[in-house]
């Protein structure tokens, strides 16, 4: 029988969200039905209230998400009711050709719940990168409610689920960062701050934050920046190549995604530099490039899908790190809100006012 919940709906496009009850499904074979307790506010979801996402309107928004396993249908493993997860909005298949070939974190054909969210009036929603959190409950494929310790407050734990994640592989497992490398992010909310921890974890010698904001580059610091570079009045490119002794960085990460950004973030490398794109840009946008300039400088260009990573590995890894003192998950967390709020929360975030808000149930 349907669960009734509140939650955040994008009706149309552009349109202010809205906090509606809706009708979640029992879960099926291979699903779960999650009680969430904390859902942080992304772009993404921003990108999806506005559309430039895609045009599946009505959305039921929220993704980043921690909570308590509710209810299981056959199938689903060893998560039982009661286990504590974080939503993963990629959960590999197993049998499509990028996992035979053992790349998982690549998967074609990402797992996600059959059932479908409605209003109470029959339409049906879209859960916006399939999993739709912004809610009392949200059902799930079972691959992407991943068992992590407990512990770890859901305020903070969700945001490993999306961001965080995203910026910490993109340095670990995108960039390869490693001992000794010199590393440059640009655009430091949340998931360039996280890119940064990465790259500080991974052993960079040098981590170098640039953003047009001053609060965002204090913040950076937080998270391990050696060194910041506001782009608004200083030449960043130039700047990053001082403080590399001329060279230019050995990783560079785009979290902005901007046709700005990514030439900054091609100029700054090194010889044989790797170049990590993270930043989501929007669909109209381009890049003009000498393509002498991409085979002199050598190395690689490479985009950053959820940071490459596995979450049945890499959530519960995060989550240790975290409670062992070396990831401070806690400092991502900004503010924390009702459901209500969410529109308001995205006026902040677009104003650059928050790292992350995130709504508690």
């Amino acid at each position: 029988m349907p669960h009734e919940a509140r939650a955040v709906i994008a009706v149309k496009k552009g349109a202010p969200v809205e906090v509606l009850p809706v009708l979640v499904p029992d879960p099926g074979p291979g699903e779960v039905l999650v009680q969430i307790q904390a859902c942080g506010v992304c772009p993404t979801d921003l990108r999806h209230r506005d559309g430039a996402a895609g045009e599946d309107f009505p959305y039921l928004l929220g993704h980043e998400a921690a909570g308590i396993v509710e209810a299981t249908g056959p199938g689903c493993g060893e998560l039982a009711p009661g286990d504590y997860v974080v939503l993963a909005w990629r959960a590999p298949c197993g049998t499509c050709r990028s996992c035979r070939r053992g790349r998982p974190w690549y998967c074609f054909d990402s797992r996600t719940a059959q059932g479908t969210p409605t209003l109470l009036d029959g339409t049906p929603l879209t859960p916006a990168l399939g999993i739709g959190a912004f809610a009392e409950k949200a059902l799930v494929h079972a691959r992407q409610a991943v068992k992590v310790d407990p512990s770890a407050r859901p305020e903070a734990a969700g945001l490993i689920g999306c961001g965080v994640m995203a910026g910490y592989g993109a340095a670990v497992y995108t960039g390869r960062v490693g001992n000794g490398d010199t590393v440059a992010v640009i655009g430091c909310g949340g998931v360039g701050n996280a890119a940064i921890a990465g790259a500080a974890l991974a052993g960079a010698r040098r981590v170098i934050a640039v953003d047009v904001d001053s609060r965002k580059l204090d913040a950076a610091e937080r998270f391990g920046a050696t060194d910041t570079v506001n782009s608004r009045w200083t030449d960043a490119v130039a700047a990053v190549r001082t403080l590399t002794g001329g060279h230019g960085t050995d990783v560079t990460i785009d979290a902005v995604g901007t046709p700005e950004t990514f030439r900054q973030a091609l100029d700054m490398r090194d010889l044989a530099g790797v170049l990590v794109q993270a930043g989501i840009p929007d669909r109209d946008q381009h890049v003009d490039l000498p393509l002498h300039d991409l085979f002199s400088r050598g190395g690689a260009l490479k985009t950053s899908w959820y940071g490459d990573c596995l979450p049945t590995r890499d959530f519960p890894v995060l989550i240790d790190l975290h409670l062992r003192g070396k990831l401070d998950l806690e400092a991502f967390v900004s503010e924390t809100i009702l459901l209500d709020d969410v529109e308001d929360a995205f006026g902040r975030l677009q104003r650059g006012d928050v790292l992350r808000s995130v709504a508690v149930l």
